[in-house]
């Protein structure tokens, strides 16, 4: 699911995405924004458009993202 906003900081208009792993229980709901340069905007979804947001260089977000998606390293071995 998406929605389409105009960002009034920067005047442009950024489209938000909802994670796929949020579900409608009202849990773990988290939308990312694209269309702001530079930065990356992250919010919970759940109060969209009225809450606040937390703003990541892009780098910083790619950063983030990388190793999130790591494999968790196999305890024991040295």
């Amino acid at each position: 699911m998406a929605s389409i906003e105009n960002d009034l900081s920067t005047g442009t208009t950024v489209r938000w995405r909802r994670s796929s792993y949020s579900n409608g229980s009202g849990g773990n709901c988290v939308e990312v924004a694209v269309g702001v340069p530079g930065l990356v905007p992250v919010r919970d979804s759940k109060r969209a458009g009225d809450g606040p947001e937390l703003r990541f260089r892009t780098a910083a977000w790619t950063a983030f993202m990388a190793g999130v998606q790591m494999p968790e390293p196999t305890r024991g071995r040295d």
